[in-house]
């Protein structure tokens, strides 16, 4: 009778069950998430468990979903798996917990700067950096002696091998033709807003010159016919398919030849991304996946705590290893289990440490909409014209006038 009182008045007995932390993030394929997750668990000796809520594969559907749960107050999230895009947008909208000072040292501490910068805004750390990637410049080197080291040169080489010299880039109107653009205007010296993020920066010589270049490559006969729809995957098939010759991609490309190509992964070289000017580094945007802490999370101290021990370089090691995640640790990049998972660890340790970030801004997603829109198609791209045009469309974005 006493248990039937108890639960009529909305009681529920006491358990000793440690509380479940949902942790939303993509479904990560190969298992390290899950791994990542089991570990922690058991290290926390009956404080709490991790479970994963599997998120969509897209990008967009993933924050979509987040942001209504997020805005409704839904306390079921406890850890967000983030895209590095949305640091500004969740932080401004209050969604996160920013990290407390000490916690946030012992994350911060030997990370790579670029990964670290996505992490955080105006000078607070919202998410711990988990995993990174960024683009490099592939190429056969049965066919050029040495990779490029600018897009003027790369495109002379690529049209003076004919119809094998094709270059691979993502050209379609979605967040890929928005990477390819930022990377280039960085690279040319140039940023998209100022250093308050609320302001369009776009200044005429470095827009200028990123956009004759994506106009160039794409009246170029060394760029494919199916550049206007062209993504991440598109060009890798392209490329291994053996009629391309450089390939600007995300490291995922290099296992994939691996197993999808031998032959051609053997003969498959990476350089840095090309530089626009011959005395100025390229600077490539980032992506990657930190970890936030849910500001309607029931148990926030236990969220921090779980958070850490997910980013741990051991964490970082498993999703290297059974995922081809990149780390963000520097110190994991000299380790001989990293270095065979990636042999190109060096120079792409080098383009993570001075990454330029997509424009920081909580209004980032219509920017990046107002900046594919304007671009697409790459071959009607009129510098002149455009420059001005853009700065238009992100002044609206940055306004919110009408949906993009």
């Amino acid at each position: 009778m006493l248990a039937l009182t108890l639960a009529a008045c909305g009681q529920s007995p006491q358990t000793d069950e440690p509380p479940n932390l949902r942790w939303y993030v993509f479904k990560e394929p190969s298992g390290a998430f899950a791994e990542a997750a089991w570990r922690c668990s058991a290290a926390a000796e009956g404080r709490y468990r991790i479970e994963l809520v599997d998120l969509p594969a897209d990008a967009d559907q993933q924050r979509e979903q987040l942001v209504r749960r997020l805005a409704a107050g839904d306390g079921d999230i406890d850890l967000i798996g983030m895209d590095t895009i949305w640091t500004a947008e969740f932080a401004q909208a209050r969604w996160l917990l920013p990290w407390p000072e000490d916690q946030a040292a012992q994350v911060q501490a030997g990370r790579i700067a670029g990964p670290l910068a996505s992490a955080t805004y105006q000078g607070r750390l919202w998410a711990a950096p988990f995993t990174t990637n960024t683009q490099l410049l592939w190429y056969r080197t049965d066919r050029v002696s040495a990779p490029p080291t600018t897009w003027d040169e790369m495109l002379r080489v690529a049209e003076a091998l004919g119809e094998r010299g094709r270059i691979q880039v993502q050209g379609e109107r979605y967040e890929g033709l928005t990477v390819f653009f930022v990377s280039l205007l960085a690279s040319a010296g140039g940023s998209v807003l100022g250093p308050s993020g609320q302001q369009v920066s776009l200044e005429p010589g470095p827009t200028h010159k990123a956009l004759a270049l994506m106009r160039r490559l794409a009246r170029s006969p060394a760029a494919d016919p199916a550049l206007s729809t062209s993504r991440e995957d598109h060009t890798r098939l392209a490329f291994e398919g053996g009629g391309s010759t450089f390939m600007v991609n995300y490291t995922y490309v290099w296992p994939s030849a691996q197993a999808n190509v031998p032959d051609i992964a053997s003969r498959m070289g990476w350089a840095r991304w090309p530089a626009v000017d011959a005395d100025r580094p390229s600077r490539v945007t980032i992506g990657g996946i930190n970890l936030g802490v849910a500001a309607h999370s029931s148990h926030p101290s236990l969220a921090f705590a779980a958070a850490t021990c997910l980013v741990s370089e051991e964490n970082q090691r498993i999703a290297a290893r059974l995922g081809g995640l990149p780390p963000t640790s520097s110190a994991l990049y000299d380790e001989p289990e990293v270095r065979r998972t990636f042999p190109f660890a060096d120079v792409l340790r080098e383009t993570l440490a001075d990454a330029v970030q997509r424009p920081q801004s909580p209004l980032y997603n219509d920017i990046s909409i107002a900046i594919a829109r304007t671009l697409h198609p790459l071959r009607d791209i009129d510098p002149d014209r455009d420059v001005q045009r853009l700065r238009d469309a992100v002044g609206r974005a940055l306004r919110s006038e009408g949906l993009l």
